[in-house]
């Protein structure tokens, strides 16, 4: 499931792509099966370790194109250990809100980040994101949680004072929005309760499928309650 559009932010062969905060590696799967160097970057050595196998599983069905290679390194993103401008392209999907210091965070993807470089942040968007704290203090108070919530101007303002020209924006994940005030108002951790457990199904059908009546609920839901904003930024050559 992308959260990042390509159509926006376009990758192929020739473009080093950096996805901060790589977690599972969706991001970083697509970026390689599209031909890009793609460096999946985390702070948890096991997700890491959990990217580099289906990087390598990928390469061996032939999924991976000619030249293309994929990297998973851990470490901080307050301090990463990439020379200034290493990349063509950041991914910084979901990670912000987690991040103390998000603006130190934002001043390491700029430094490297080349010149002319584009970048995708991804964050729970505002309105959502402020349901699921009202309904649930577990969903935001566990350990590397969500500690803030963004609106976007706030998240346009600390990108362009950071020195990046802002671009457009869309939502995503219109339909995953009722799922997560679902399990917020049942328990974050509550994963057998029967309208959690249905909606979830739903949702994993809707994603091995992709039917259009769903495909287009979710676009009619994802201006109003999309689960994402995604906001697309240039650094200026």
């Amino acid at each position: 499931m992308l959260t990042v559009d390509f159509a926006r932010l376009p990758v192929g062969p020739g473009d080093r792509v950096l996805d901060l905060g790589a977690g599972g590696g969706r991001h970083a799967f697509e970026v390689l099966r599209r031909g890009a160097d793609v460096v999946a970057f985390d702070l948890d050595p096991a997700e890491m370790e959990s990217v580099a196998a289906m990087f390598a599983a990928m390469d061996k069905e032939g999924e991976v194109p000619h030249g293309a290679t994929g990297e998973t390194v851990v470490g901080t993103a307050l301090d990463m250990p990439f020379p200034d401008a290493s990349f063509d392209r950041v991914i910084a999907s979901e990670v912000l809100e987690h991040i103390p210091e998000d603006m130190a965070a934002m001043k390491e993807i700029v430094r490297v980040l080349k010149p002319g470089g584009l970048l995708a942040v991804t964050v729970p968007a505002f309105l959502p994101e402020r349901v699921c704290w009202a309904l649930s203090e577990a969903y935001h108070t566990a350990p590397g949680g969500h500690i803030r919530i963004y609106t976007l101007a706030e998240l346009s303002a600390k990108l362009k004072s950071s020195g990046l020209e802002i671009g457009d924006h869309h939502h995503a994940h219109g339909l995953h929005t009722p799922y997560w005030w679902i399990k917020c108002a049942v328990g974050v951790d509550n994963n057998d309760h029967p309208i959690a457990k249905a909606y979830h199904e739903l949702l994993v059908w809707d994603i091995m499928k992709r039917p259009a009546l769903t495909r287009i609920a979710e676009q009619i839901l994802n201006p109003v309650i999309g689960k994402s904003v995604v906001l697309y930024a240039r650094k200026p050559a």
